[in-house]
């Protein structure tokens, strides 16, 4: 059984993550008895905490929300994971650089002392494209909500003089870049548009009955488009057998597969965008290799030798 402080702290972290929750189903993630739940909520109410409760044999607890709630406590976990997201949006190009570094800071000062040396230890770099510019981030808030809302957006994007009419179905943090996933009414179709490129956008007030999209989700569907596929994979994947151990060709395999043969060779799976593509990326191995299937992947080495031998005249 955990310790009466962290056991509250732990209830108050179960609370706050939906809207209720059944006693008997509290009482079993915390390994106590319904009757010490109900002690601990009555503690959380002296505190200051508004927790509901309904009655009956299914009855369950809710905490509040509103303007006059004590400040909210986290545990190690939640600790851990608002120090590497507050990290991570320091340099996520949404104008919020300043404050997210400025709430890290907060949070370092008010965190238990055991966690700090710990968290100290979290260092890593994001690196951002050169390319891409800042987004503000009423912007964001302004497409989010668009999206949640369902709202037709009218919008300039790039160089573009005509506005675009656009249904918003999500706005994505993907490879370092902020990107709006919408319905273009123009082009009748599906478009991806980087957000820093967008240069106004205003609502139309008009509403719009979401679709559905290809490959299931936001981010299945945008995945895809970047590999050049429609359904989320690669469109091209080919096997080839490399004159190299697996162990030397795991750690630069990505998301290709690898089985290791013996004697010093490995059968490798990947894929990529297209075929030439495909073998050009095999020689970074720097190995022989024999070609497994399919027969396109062969064909694409023999365009690739042409190419390479134009290029060493």
């Amino acid at each position: 059984m955990a310790a009466p402080t962290s056991r509250l702290l732990e209830l108050l972290s179960l609370l706050q993550s939906q809207r209720e929750w059944p006693g008997t189903v509290l009482a079993s993630r915390l390994g106590v008895s319904p009757r010490t739940v109900r002690r601990d909520i009555d503690r959380l109410r002296e505190l200051g905490y508004r927790i509901s409760a309904t009655m009956g044999s299914d009855g369950g607890y809710r905490l509040g929300a509103g303007e006059h709630l004590p400040p909210l406590l986290f545990d190690d976990e939640q600790y851990v994971a608002l120090t590497v997201a507050l990290r991570t949006a320091a340099v996520a190009g949404a104008g919020i650089e300043e404050s997210a570094l400025r709430a890290l800071t907060t949070l370092q000062q008010v965190m238990p002392s055991r966690l700090k040396h710990r968290l100290d230890g979290i260092r890593f770099t994001v690196s951002s494209p050169v390319s891409a510019g800042p987004v503000e981030p009423e912007l964001l808030i302004a497409l989010s909500s668009a999206a949640q809302t369902r709202d037709v957006v009218r919008m300039i994007y790039g160089s573009d003089e005509i506005p675009r009419r656009v249904e918003p179905h999500d706005v994505l943090w993907f490879g370092m870049r902020w990107y709006l996933l919408a319905w273009d009414r123009s082009a009748d179709d599906w478009r991806i548009f980087r957000a820093d490129r967008i240069t106004r956008q205003e609502s139309t007030g008009v509403r719009f009955a979401p679709r559905e999209i290809p490959s299931g989700s936001a981010r299945e569907y945008v995945e895809a488009r970047f590999k050049g596929s429609q359904t989320g994979g690669w469109p091209c994947v080919g096997t080839v057998i490399l004159q190299r151990p697996a162990s030397a060709v795991l750690p630069f395999a990505g998301d290709g597969t690898v089985v290791d043969l013996g004697d010093g060779r490995c059968e490798y799976t990947s894929g990529s965008w297209s075929w030439v593509a495909l073998a050009a990326s095999l020689g970074r191995f720097d190995a022989d290799l024999e070609v497994v299937a399919p027969r396109e992947l062969a064909e694409a080495f023999g365009v690739l030798a042409k190419r390479n031998a134009a290029a060493s005249k």
